[in-house]
């Protein structure tokens, strides 16, 4: 494997390590998974790996028929993919590029398999949890040189959502956080790195939306049905070409503003009202695209070209689910 591909470890054989693997596998990595369950048998052993492998050989599949992959290169990709005991993985382990764990949600056991491994690799190999509730400095403590220590949070399913989140620790050197986006970005992945807090930023904002969802679901706002029909076409359609923050520019701050009152007050709750950092953009004129600043720095863009490339993207999305059809003449 070159140096440009380094091999991944994976510690966990589960849905997040069969995820990381079949990226990383499909972009031309050698990929090992670790199973970090001690006393197992052979057997059972056999079984996961089974179990393991013949998951990545059907999701493959599906990427052949959606027309991702080639039939014929299905092996090619499954021979980048193992799975081998604890007792075995030292090897594994010592010639790693970086090494992704991927068990249960659990503190200690996360602390213990995560302080093993760093034992294992060299100082300079990256090792990220992929955990999205636990802090990084939660876990951080327990590995050898710290430095190289960082959360990196995969959506699922893995192999296909663009979205990767980097969690640095105190501890972190910034320069794996260079490293780390560099490999994600090249296996076709969308880094972002955020503080070092709970719920990064996809699960934060998810939360807060599908509470709201089942709570209106509670309150016999709407059916269930379409709720979700609601989010397809509207909150999530006009999400996939603007941002959240970019939306309050496009619109402008103050529409957000004046909307936040009018549902805390209807609604009589302070889950609606807007944070500060909105009525300080108002005060200092910063609006969003009317002004030319907001969130984002619109200063020297040309607006126009802007907007008609944004709303060409949303054409684009009609397209996608049928929806585009000719005026009627």
């Amino acid at each position: 494997m070159s140096a440009a591909r380094p091999a991944i470890a994976c510690l966990g054989a589960g849905r997040m390590g069969r995820g990381i693997a079949i990226a990383f596998a499909y972009a031309g990595h050698a990929v090992t998974m670790i199973d970090v369950k001690e006393g197992r048998s052979a057997e059972q052993f056999a079984k996961l790996e089974a179990e393991a492998l013949d998951e990545v050989r059907k999701t493959l599949a599906s990427l052949t028929r959606f027309g991702l992959l080639k039939d014929a290169d299905t092996e090619t990709i499954m021979g980048r993919v193992s799975v081998v005991p604890t007792r075995g993985s030292d090897e594994t382990l010592a010639g790693a590029g970086i090494v992704f764990e991927g068990v249960p949600e659990v503190v200690d056991l996360k602390r213990e398999v995560l302080g093993a491994a760093s034992k294992v690799v060299g100082p300079d190999v990256i090792i990220a949890s992929t955990t999205s509730t636990i802090l990084v400095d939660d876990l951080s403590g327990a590995i050898d040189h710290p430095g190289r220590f960082l959360n990196v949070h995969w959506l699922n399913p893995a192999y296909l959502i663009p979205l990767v989140e980097i969690s640095p620790g105190k501890a972190t050197d910034p320069n794996i956080i260079d490293r780390v986006k560099a490999l994600l970005e090249g296996i076709g992945k969308v880094p972002v790195v955020c503080a070092a807090t709970p719920g990064f930023i996809v699960p934060r904002i998810q939360a807060l939306a599908m509470n709201e969802a089942a709570r209106m679901v509670e309150e016999g706002v709407a059916s269930a049905e379409d709720i979700d029909k609601a989010i397809r076409y509207g909150f999530g359609f006009r999400y996939a070409v603007l941002g959240l923050l970019e939306f309050i520019d496009w619109g402008g701050g103050d529409i957000l503003y004046y909307a936040s009152r009018y549902l805390e007050g209807a609604l009589g709750s302070d889950r609606y009202r807007a944070p500060e950092v909105i009525s300080n953009n108002m005060r200092d004129g910063r609006i969003g695209l009317r002004t030319g600043a907001g969130f984002l720095d619109y200063s020297g863009l040309d607006v126009d070209a802007y907007r008609e490339k944004r709303l060409a993207a949303m054409v684009d999305m009609l397209r996608h689910f049928g929806l585009a059809r000719p005026p009627v003449l």
